[in-house]
């Protein structure tokens, strides 16, 4: 039998309950009379206020924005059931949907500002991109005009700017209706020739253009052409276009050509094709000069230059950062040097002192080389390296004049020019220093192509008449500008009608011709 637990009190628990209440109370008595006599423990000083801790960011999880998933037991639809099924198709529907909202694309305008994902809020007026931006094209906006033609206060100089700034445009035609090349202009030139203006232009896909700036609008028209049905009001007299001939000798792009300083009748073309060639005018017929033996090499050519003391003797530069030697008179048979592990987009040789090459190549360097000697192994010998420039970024092209000055262009927006003073008194393999490499004169200059555009090049008059030494270069403003060898500016040639960037840019050897072409294959000419 379970015994019944007793509910009442022992004597015992009652009187330590008695106790426990009377020290509660004795200790409540005594923290009373403490704190009116202030004698109570007081307020604990505040703790120092420390730099308060930055907490990360929390990074915000973008969520998708999916249809909400319903509870189908709670909607009262049996498992497996028409509705439960059509309910899943439908859920499978919109999500796909959203998924298809989200992937589409957008067509209106887009304001930066609202479409920013990630970095600090864009500005547009003040943000990092503005000084590239400001610094690309603009066209048709002039940076040298008359103004500064009259403002200038040297009267050699001034005379000089009012006469190459005083050039106009070719006004036989408009500049776009001269369409000398069918595609993209690489390489311009004028025959040397000085009572009149042949141009030549290679393009893109190995055409050569020959115009001949004598012609004019008044000498190629003929009688108007009437019909049967056509009164003599209705008859008008016909618009010619301008006579331009077209010959296509390569394959590829027509990297370079030179006319033979010894036989103006003869023009040497490079190619990516990495052929040679030469085009004898006299003979109407082009030959081969050089190529690989095996015509399944790829080795691109940039660059030719003729010897202007031997009639025989050929240069040449690839793509591979290799510059070769050929002679006319054993075709297909040269002299390799590797001068670069990447590319040289363009050499020159010294006209005074042909044994001198300058190279500009990809990996910002522009070098002088002199041929007199050569050092290694036969088949893999080296002229001797003077010295060498290195820029910020590659260097486009290195041209030579005359007087010993090497121009060049690279992308980090400058033009440089080197002098090189004495180079006829050289000792053969002269080791030039540093100071001595580096640029007397730098100009700012914008040679931001893009992909579009032909690479801006700066190229000298061969043989100004007045002897001050000038070169041209394209400008990205629809402008070609000119230069003297101390970076003074002395005209910007532009004018109506020109609808591209005049890239390729060449003065004729001696008088004050200028040529340009586009990427459309038109031709500027000023005269």
């Amino acid at each position: 039998m379970v015994k019944k637990e007793s509910t009442e009190i022992s004597e015992y628990e009652r009187q330590r309950q008695e106790n426990i209440a009377q020290r509660d109370k004795l200790l409540k008595q005594l923290a009373l009379d403490a704190s009116s006599a202030g004698l109570g423990p007081g307020q604990k000083p505040k703790p120092a206020k420390s730099a308060p801790k930055k907490k990360p960011a929390v990074k915000k999880i973008k969520e998708e924005i999916v249809p909400r998933r319903t509870s189908s037991r709670i909607a009262g639809i049996e498992a497996d059931s028409e509705v439960a099924k059509r309910k899943a198709e439908d859920e499978y529907v919109a999500a796909q949907e959203a998924a298809r909202v989200k992937r589409q694309r957008i067509s209106g305008p887009l304001d930066l500002s609202e479409v920013q994902v990630a970095g600090k809020g864009w500005d547009k007026d003040e943000n990092f991109f503005v000084d590239v931006v400001r610094r690309g094209a603009d066209p048709h906006l002039r940076t040298f005009g008359d103004d500064e033609v009259k403002e200038t206060t040297d009267k050699e100089l001034r005379a000089l700017r009012e006469k190459m700034s005083g050039l106009e445009l070719y006004d036989g035609f408009e500049p776009n209706r001269i369409k000398i090349t069918p595609e993209r202009i690489y390489s311009l030139g004028f025959h040397p020739a000085a009572d009149k203006p042949l141009v030549f232009a290679g393009d893109k896909m190995g055409n050569l253009g020959l115009f001949d700036a004598s012609q004019s609008p008044s000498s190629m028209k003929r009688e108007p052409i009437k019909s049967e049905d056509q009164d003599e009001e209705s008859a008008e007299e016909d618009d010619p276009d301008p006579n331009i001939t077209t010959f296509h000798l390569h394959t590829r792009t027509i990297s370079s050509f030179q006319f033979s300083p010894h036989s103006p009748s003869h023009l040497y073309t490079s190619s990516y094709d990495s052929s040679l060639r030469l085009l004898d005018l006299t003979k109407s017929s082009s030959t081969e000069i050089y190529a690989p033996e095996d015509t399944s090499l790829d080795e691109p050519l940039s660059g030719v230059e003729m010897d202007p003391q031997s009639p025989h003797l050929l240069y040449f530069s690839r793509l591979d950062g290799h510059v070769g030697r050929t002679d006319t008179r054993a075709p297909n048979t040269a002299d390799i040097f590797q001068l670069s592990e990447k590319k040289i987009g363009g050499f020159s040789l010294n006209p005074s002192c042909p044994h001198f090459i300058a190279t500009a190549s990809l990996d910002r360097t522009m070098r002088i080389w002199d041929l007199r000697k050569l050092s290694g192994k036969k088949g893999a010998q080296l002229p001797a390296l003077c010295g060498e420039h290195e820029s910020r970024l590659s260097v486009s092209h290195a041209a030579f004049n005359s007087a010993g000055q090497v121009a060049t262009a690279s992308y980090d927006d400058t033009i440089k020019i080197h002098s090189f003073e004495g180079m006829s008194g050289w000792k053969a393999g002269r080791d030039l220093t540093a100071k001595e490499m580096a640029p007397s004169t730098v100009v700012r200059h914008n040679n931001q192509t893009g992909r579009w555009v032909t690479i801006l090049r700066a190229q000298w008059q061969l043989h100004p008449l007045d002897n001050v030494q000038r070169f041209c270069i394209g400008n990205m403003n629809r402008f070609v500008d000119i230069y003297t060898s101390k970076g003074e500016q002395l005209a910007q040639l532009g004018g109506d009608g020109i609808t591209a960037v005049p890239a390729v840019a060449q003065f004729h050897p001696t008088n004050d011709w200028v040529a340009a072409g586009t990427a459309s294959g038109k031709l500027c000419l000023w005269m």
